[in-house]
């Protein structure tokens, strides 16, 4: 009996040093997946190289020589002495392979929970697999039934809902103060890392103008010309609140950027549009007493943090819900992986019964030389059917649940092959 394999490690088992240096690109993962094929004691394989995980699936019906020939493989074809990260690699077996990919492609063991990239990379390493026709029966049916389990986890629970991070978080703030985000005018001051990652955000929502303020007027060009928006210096700050809906502030400044007066002054102006701060800068920005002018909404790091971990909660909690889907598709799975021990006794059943029936046929029929074509074909079509009909009970049986049962299975085949005088 074949058995699936996954050996790996990944974000939790090992540090981004170690990670890095068994990493696969795409050029090198098709190649990769070949030679994981060709290792002695591999049936099929797949691989699965991202930022946070390097996994080799595989089915084999020699584990312990599959399981060596990988490692050894690993340690041959990045160049890394197998004992520098034997201790990071984790193995699955069996069932709990299969959880494993199941949980993987669900974004359940991902650094960030509900993440929706990783299930994109394993359809790409499948259709490598496929490509270089190093999956298999066991596999294919593994993988599609992974990629089903994976966009039904996502479409009925909420593990892809809530922003769980700092720049999403904040554009979802924006979301429910203006319902919309279509056409809004947007200030970015300074060029922090959220802050840019906000702004790319907002962009997908089809916000409209991004103007960008800096200290040093070429970056903030620079960064204009990146969102196709509009440079702006320091000092032209208090003009554009006038226009703008939401700044996004993360600049190195010792001190506030922008005080409550300054804002108070242009709300008359604006006829009270709401206007919508995200302050990601340590030290902050934007004065948090402007909070407190009406339609003025001051959102700052910790704000934004609470948030985040509120969502990440609610993952978790859907998270649950997905764990249970997984081990019902897990059982599933089993089941017809299991159904696959009584293949060849069928194969074995039904060969011998079409033998006997075929020799008997072609006795009777030598002595009846005066039929025709037609009817020494009947004759040969009834055979067949009377041999089909006295099949379907014992094949019946044999795929059924009772049979499949781990305590039933090996003493049904072994009776059935005993009775039937097949070839074990």
């Amino acid at each position: 009996m074949h058995e699936i394999l996954l050996i790996g490690l990944n974000h939790k088992t090992a540090p981004v040093a170690v990670r890095e240096c068994l990493a696969f690109n795409d050029e090198e993962s098709v190649a990769a997946t070949a030679a994981l094929k060709r290792l002695d004691g591999v049936a099929e394989a797949v691989l699965i190289s991202t930022c946070n995980r390097v996994e080799a699936l595989l089915v084999s019906p020699q584990p312990e020589t599959a399981i060596a020939a990988t490692k050894a493989f690993l340690a041959t074809h990045k160049q890394i002495a197998l004992e520098n990260f034997a201790d990071h690699l984790y193995l699955h077996r069996g069932e709990a392979a299969v959880k494993h990919v199941f949980r993987v492609a669900a974004s359940l063991d991902s650094l960030v929970v509900g993440e929706p990239q990783i299930l994109g990379q394993m359809k790409a390493a499948y259709r490598t697999a496929t490509t270089e026709k190093a999956s298999g029966p066991i596999l294919n049916r593994l993988l599609h039934r992974t990629f089903f389990v994976a966009k039904r986890i996502r479409t009925e629970t909420g593990i892809g809902d809530h922003a769980v991070s700092i720049s999403y978080a904040a554009i979802e703030l924006a979301r429910k103060i203006f319902g919309t985000l279509d056409e809004k005018q947007v200030l970015l001051i300074g060029a922090g890392e959220m802050a840019e990652l906000a702004v790319e955000h907002l962009l997908r929502q089809r916000s409209g103008t991004i103007h960008v303020a800096n200290r040093t007027f070429e970056r903030a060009v620079e960064l204009a010309g990146k969102y196709k928006g509009a440079a702006l210096r320091i000092e032209e700050i208090p003009a554009a609140l006038e226009t703008v809906d939401i700044i996004i502030s993360s600049t190195g400044a010792p001190g506030v950027v922008i005080e409550r007066d300054q804002v108070k002054g242009v709300m008359r102006k604006r006829r009270n549009r709401p206007l919508f701060f995200i302050d990601i800068a340590v030290p902050r920005d934007i004065d948090p007493a402007i909070n407190r002018l009406n339609n003025a909404y001051v959102y700052d790091i910790d704000d934004l943090k609470g948030v985040v971990d509120e969502n990440i909660e609610d993952r978790q909690r859907e998270a649950i819900r997905a764990e249970r889907m997984i081990d019902e598709a897990a059982i599933h799975f089993g089941r017809w992986l299991q159904s696959l021990e009584v293949v060849p006794t069928i194969v074995a059943l039904r060969a011998r019964f079409d033998g006997v029936a075929k020799l008997e046929t072609e006795k009777a029929l030598q002595g009846l030389e005066h039929l025709s074509d037609a009817d020494r074909k009947a004759i040969a079509r009834m055979t067949h059917a009377i041999t089909q009909k006295l099949l379907h009970g014992p094949t019946r049986f044999l795929k059924s649940d009772g049979c499949q049962a781990e305590s039933n299975r090996a003493a049904v085949i072994d009776i059935t092959q005993k009775l039937f005088e097949l070839d074990p």
